[in-house]
């Protein structure tokens, strides 16, 4: 099976060492990923704020880079979802045929990290080690539009050495949103807020998620706090086996 990570612009540019774990991961697992270059954004922040035509072309470059491969890996959600989700749409109103077979192709073997591994490569056992409280955050899109249920669960249920507490209302959002944050900031930290007095509350010294920009906001939360929990991405953890990474 050929498999690309995507890494996606915000991990590339602000958190590279979760792709990176990403591929250690999966590499001990026996998978050869490939990291094609010359992969961009996937075009969301334009999507999700109205600005359709301009994610256009970067749909159609995230199609012919991916379009050779059996499975696409993202280590995000969000990114995830706009491609499976929001892919069909951009083709449609492209008018491009090509884009819309294209699309057709490459997004339903578009997976989020956790979708792959217990989906595709049937395993939650991934040979991990990290011995730690921790807590799991579940995002918005992970959890609302790709429906990825308990997977990362089942995956932190296996690690070795760790200590893992359910969060009381994981289910509730943590008030980023993206651009959400920026436009209606006062609900977005009242939100936040909530969900960073519920991390506090289950005495974890780790909160876990699968987007790093969730975990961007609630850890500017929980640094102005200074709470001394810290935020990794799932791909992390899963690819530690040391316990090290902290």
């Amino acid at each position: 099976m050929r498999v690309a990570l995507f890494a996606t612009c915000f991990n590339d540019t602000m958190w590279p060492e979760t792709p990176k774990a990403t591929v250690r991961l999966l590499r001990r697992l026996g998978v050869d990923v490939e990291f094609p270059s010359k992969q961009t954004c996937c075009g969301q922040m334009f999507t999700n704020t109205g600005y359709a035509d301009e994610a256009i072309p970067l749909a159609r470059k995230f199609v012919d880079v991916f379009e050779g491969y059996d499975a696409v890996v993202s280590v995000s959600g969000s990114c995830t979802g706009s491609v499976r989700e929001q892919y069909a749409d951009l083709a449609a109103r492209s008018g491009d045929a090509a884009l819309a077979d294209g699309v057709a192709k490459v997004a339903p073997k578009t997976y989020e990290l956790s979708e792959f591994l217990v989906d595709v490569l049937g395993v939650t056992d991934v040979g991990a080690y990290f011995p730690h409280r921790v807590t799991y955050h579940p995002t918005c899109h992970s959890l609302r539009m790709l429906k990825v249920g308990d997977k990362p669960l089942q995956l932190l249920r296996q690690v070795r050495g760790i200590d893992l507490v359910e969060l009381p209302a994981a289910d509730e959002c943590c008030g980023f949103g993206g651009t959400f944050a920026m436009k209606n900031a006062d609900v977005s930290v009242a939100m936040g807020s909530d969900k960073v007095r519920r991390i506090r509350d289950t005495e974890a010294e780790v909160v876990v998620a699968g987007d790093n920009s969730c975990l961007a906001h609630i850890g500017g939360l929980l640094g102005r706090l200074r709470s001394g929990v810290r935020t990794l991405h799932l791909a992390e953890i899963l690819a530690s086996t040391d316990g090290d990474v902290l």
